[in-house]
């Protein structure tokens, strides 16, 4: 995907977070490990949100293309992430799947500690 379609996807993604009154904290925050799309909270839960988009289903749909070595790096960098704050708040995984044109779908709690 092009740098100018995971932008538009990742702010698709952020505007139906917003619509569902969640707020955003950041966005494509960087570490060693990687890119959390999303860092969001939701009454008083932050939330790090993978952003998966696809235009076809011809390599299965937006869900299936976050694999387990995904999952680590998200991890990774979610624990690099709350290194940084003096409180640790209560924290959980989701996804904003955005298969072609239909609605963008939020799976909560994708990974599981």
């Amino acid at each position: 995907m092009s740098i100018a379609k995971g932008a538009a996807a990742e702010a698709r993604a952020a505007n139906f977070l917003e619509a569902q009154r969640v707020r955003i904290v950041a966005r494509n925050w960087r570490c060693r490990h990687g890119e959390i799309d999303l860092i969001a909270e939701q009454a008083g839960t932050l939330l790090f949100v993978e952003v998966r988009s696809r235009a076809r289903g011809r390599f299965g749909d937006a869900a299936a293309s976050i694999t387990a070595a995904k999952q680590a790096r998200l991890v990774a960098a979610a624990q690099l992430y709350l290194a940084t704050l003096a409180r640790i708040p209560p924290c959980r995984f989701d996804a904003i799947l955005l298969d072609g044109d239909a609605e963008p779908r939020w799976l909560r709690h994708i990974i599981e500690l």
